[in-house]
């Protein structure tokens, strides 16, 4: 007999999980967090190059991490016109920013990372990593005219240490030429160094980089974001830092990613990828990421224990307790520095930077928290996937995994979409002239991970005869599809021009009935494909007792056909025309001109390492 019932019958199960795992939150003091850990030896140069945030009209934010708290971190600016041996030489005309500096909360490593550092080497726990974070605002400047800058850093010895010099510039005026990047899912893939590099070196230095999400693979692993052994860390390949060796066919090549970030204001979106699970302060960084579970579930423990838990009734504790247990995006929000959104219901308000709306020239990006925890979809009885909880677990609900369970709603009853419809609403969108939206998710896609709907997972509970359970199974109804019911007529609606996202790891695009792009360019690596024609998604079926018109095996299950590329057909294995790019050895990256209003795509087959990249597809936004 099959039957669904309510999750809270499972809270003592979830209870005992989360008061054995997560004891480090039983502790008084929030602060204490990562009590009886021994921060790592230090190294004693900057850990990253300079990267730019939150352009204004006067100002751009200045970002850079080091290994040491130190003293002394700021910027070193000039003039328009001035070049950068003149700071170094620390000429008239230099003017200086002083940074805020803040350690990082959450970055670790573990016996999983790859770090060159012999502290770092044969780990047997996870430890934490000591990273401090300093930001300076360079205020007084004028859009369209750049000016040098550096950065310094005194460590602890009194040593200065500074980084080479670079440009920055305002905010750019409306009605300025901009070329943006537009990328995502970089995750350490062994392909992101050369597509980087092929970008700059195709269309030179780029006034500004959006990438839709997952840009590392375990946010809390600090090496992925700064000094991965491989050479591919996040901020190397973004800023010419990176050394990856690319094998093909029995020859090697280096790539070194490209020099941007330093020149070029980075927004990003929040992707599966930037999300932790449950905390511990002695499980592996994988097993933690892979763990997370809704924040509801959580939050029903936490009620039902809160003497337990939190005697004193603190509410920051609370909030602390529930974020521990369920999951957070910490590291990725303490790293970046994003305009902050107030959320207009007033019952419920916060203010948050995990979704966004800035202008910049001619464009109005809207950027939004659209993603979900990824699991596996086989369906084998050892299996703890998206559409059924593992055989071995069902008496233990303390290790289920709520199947593709969504990290922030996007239906009309959430604060993002309430948010979201007041800004498009908005005259800074209203009067842009192009209007962008960036998220993880895709909404249309020929890949993988479209499947299941973007919908709150049912859970379907099969007993024996006896009451026991036999199965938990997770069902998403299509027509509750957060983004396609929800979302996307919300967009349409209000004009806009493109939705840009990532998550399958190609490239694709198409077209709505209201005239909106949609364009999908993430192909770095690690790709499973595009399910087009004769090749099927593993979908669950109603033989296995699923409603099987809730998965599409083929196409895009949202109805829209994909464009074919416009100029050329990418290399495939079918050697034929195909509308989509899904490879491991032939890389994608798109660029958006807003003086001419097109967006061009381009491939570079790592195959062929001294050929250069070729334009494939082009398309216009608005009037040029």
């Amino acid at each position: 007999m099959r039957r669904r019932e309510d999750l809270t019958l499972l809270v003592p199960g979830i209870l005992l999980v989360l008061t054995t795992v997560l004891l480090v939150t039983l502790e008084p003091r929030i602060s204490s967090l990562f009590q009886g850990q021994e921060p790592v030896v230090m190294r004693t140069d900057l850990l990253s190059d300079p990267f730019l945030q939150y352009p204004t009209s006067n100002s751009m934010r200045v970002v850079w991490f080091t290994e040491f708290a130190g003293q002394d971190h700021e910027v070193i600016y000039g003039q328009p016109g001035q070049n950068g041996q003149s700071l170094e030489a620390d000429r008239g005309g230099v003017r200086r920013a002083i940074a805020t500096t803040t350690q990082l909360s959450r970055t670790r490593e573990d016996a999983d990372s790859k770090v060159s550092q012999p502290e770092f080497q044969d780990l047997k726990q996870t430890v934490r990593r000591s990273i401090w974070r300093h930001e300076a605002e360079v205020t007084g400047l004028t859009p369209g005219a750049r000016v040098p800058y550096q950065v310094s850093s005194q460590r602890e010895d009194g040593t200065v240490v500074k980084s080479r010099p670079f440009t920055l510039a305002a905010a750019p005026s409306a009605g300025q030429p901009l070329k943006i990047l537009l990328t995502s899912d970089h995750q350490l893939m062994p392909m992101t160094p050369a597509n980087l590099q092929m970008a700059q070196e195709t269309v030179g230095q780029v006034d500004a980089v959006f990438l839709a999400g997952d840009l590392v693979n375990i946010p809390d692993r600090a090496s992925e974001w700064f000094d991965h052994a491989l050479g591919n860390a996040f901020f190397p390949c973004l800023q010419g830092r990176a050394d990856y060796a690319l094998e093909r066919n029995g020859t090697i090549t280096r790539y070194r990613g490209a020099e941007l970030i330093q020149h070029a204001p980075l927004f990003p979106a929040l992707g599966n990828h930037e999300v932790m699970g449950r905390y511990s302060s002695n499980a592996s960084l994988n097993a933690q990421f892979n763990n997370p579970v809704p924040r509801s579930a959580a939050v029903r423990t936490y009620e039902a224990n809160a003497d337990l838990f939190n005697p004193d009734g603190d509410a920051g504790l609370r909030r602390q307790w529930i974020v521990n247990n369920s999951f957070n995006s910490d590291t990725y929000e303490e790293i970046f520095s994003l305009p902050v959104t107030s959320v207009p219901n007033p019952e419920r308000s916060e203010e948050t930077s995990r979704y966004y709306a800035v202008t910049f020239g001619d464009v109005r990006l809207v950027s939004l928290y659209v993603a979900q925890i990824w699991r596996t979809p086989d369906l084998s009885a050892t299996a703890r996937g998206r559409y059924q909880e593992r055989e071995q677990d069902l008496g233990t609900p303390q290790n289920w995994g709520y199947g593709n369970h969504i990290f922030e709603p996007i239906a009309q009853d959430s604060l993002q979409y309430q948010w979201l419809q007041q800004e498009l609403a908005s005259e800074a969108f209203q009067q842009a002239r192009y209007k962008v939206v960036m998220f993880h998710h895709p909404p249309h896609t020929l890949g993988d991970n479209i499947v299941p709907p973007f919908a709150d997972p049912v859970p379907v509970y099969d007993r024996w005869p006896d009451g026991s359970l036999k199965a938990v199974r997770y069902e998403y109804p299509k027509p509750d599809d957060q983004i396609m019911r929800d979302l996307v007529p919300l967009l349409e609606n209000a004009g806009v021009d493109l939705v840009f996202y990532g998550h399958s790891h190609l490239w694709n695009r198409f077209t709505g009935p209201n005239g909106t792009h949609y364009l999908e360019t993430s192909n770095v690596g690690n790709t499973y494909g595009a399910y087009w024609q004769d090749k099927a998604r593993p979908v669950p079926t109603a033989d296995a007792g699923f409603t099987a018109s809730y998965y599409t095996a083929t196409g895009d299950p949202n109805g829209l056909e994909p464009r074919m590329p416009t100029l050329a057909s990418p290399p495939n294995d079918a050697g034929s025309p195909q509308p989509f790019l899904a490879s491991n050895e032939v890389t994608a990256f798109s660029l958006f001109d807003t003086g001419t209003g097109l967006i061009s795509s381009y491939y570079f087959d790592t195959r062929q390492p001294g050929s250069e990249a070729v334009k494939f597809d082009e398309f216009s936004l608005g009037q040029p």
